[in-house]
């Protein structure tokens, strides 16, 4: 499926209209139709918004995964959203740390029901 076509599908689930999302994203009508459309790509800044408005992974929504959500499906938007100036080393770490603290919170909420 191509981004436009899921990009579609997955607004009308959420039930928005491509203005809502447009002003949600501070963008006109018009060129989120032309995402749609696959006239034009959205930027990496736009994708992360996007997903986030859909509640989707950036990666299902450019179609690298068939998968909505899995277990850490938002620590790479939570990772790009907080990395913006880090270095290399910086962002490597802030990662490792981010995934670690998403295992040991999910473990501490499995032990409590």
């Amino acid at each position: 499926m191509k981004f436009g076509e899921r990009l579609k599908i997955l607004r009308k689930q959420v039930k928005l209209t491509q203005s809502q999302i447009a002003e949600k994203l501070d963008i006109s009508q018009q060129a989120y139709a032309s995402w749609e459309r696959g006239v034009k790509k959205p930027t990496q800044e736009n994708l992360i918004k996007i997903a986030q408005i859909l509640n989707v992974t950036v990666d299902y929504l450019v179609g690298n995964s068939e998968e909505q959500s899995d277990e850490f499906d938002n620590i790479e938007l939570l990772f790009r959203m907080n990395s913006k100036g880090l270095t290399e080393e910086e962002k490597i770490i802030f990662k490792k740390e981010l995934i670690e603290f998403m295992r040991k919170r999910k473990k501490a909420f499995e032990t409590r029901e």
